[in-house]
């Protein structure tokens, strides 16, 4: 049952590669954009690290503002390899977290995304599979790629589930914050 027990104080948040470039070819992208803020916006006030990941920058373009204007500290991994894993200096940024869960948002679902939680899961770490802050090109992609995580023994939630069992409690400033950008 640990596994899919989150807490703040064990817990990085992972983007992959919402960019500007690919943003445009996703399906559901608004919804996913959307919860990747609010997921943001916890980890802000919860203080877990955000890890954010650009594939191929040169040809994807940045983050999207929307997402990069939200973040504390835009510094952004550049990536060639599909599997965040496979550039040394996010390996490096999520080990010096020192966190063991990660929750994993971003594009595409069956194709980064996926190779990512199933690396992480072979370097030791409990993976959550933010379902409703992933998208691919085609609902169908996105439908194997959660499939496919889960099968591989990642936690798949979604955004509010995430929200509230990081906040644990009503009441308090980061309850209320939260809670507003819900409504």
């Amino acid at each position: 049952m640990e596994k899919f027990l989150l807490e703040s104080a064990n817990s990085a948040l992972v983007i992959v590669d919402i960019q500007e470039r690919l943003v445009p070819a996703m399906g559901a992208k608004e919804g996913v954009i959307q919860n990747c803020l609010h997921l943001i916006e916890a980890a802000k006030l919860l203080g877990l690290p955000i890890i954010l990941t650009e594939q191929y920058p040169k040809g994807l373009g940045p983050t999207i503002p929307e997402i990069r204007d939200a973040l504390p500290d835009y510094q952004p991994v550049a990536k060639n390899s599909f599997s965040c894993c496979g550039e040394p200096a996010f390996r490096e940024a999520l080990r010096q977290t020192g966190r063991n869960k990660v929750l994993l948002a971003g594009m595409e679902t069956h194709v980064c995304v996926l190779q990512t939680a199933v690396d992480l899961l072979s370097d030791g770490y409990v993976v959550h599979l933010v379902s409703d802050a992933v998208c691919s090109r085609t609902k169908q992609n996105w439908k194997t790629g959660v499939q496919y995580v889960r099968d591989a023994g990642v936690v798949i939630t979604c955004a509010e589930t995430v929200l509230f069992q990081l906040l644990k409690e009503a009441g308090g400033n980061a309850f209320k914050t939260i809670s507003n950008r819900l409504k």
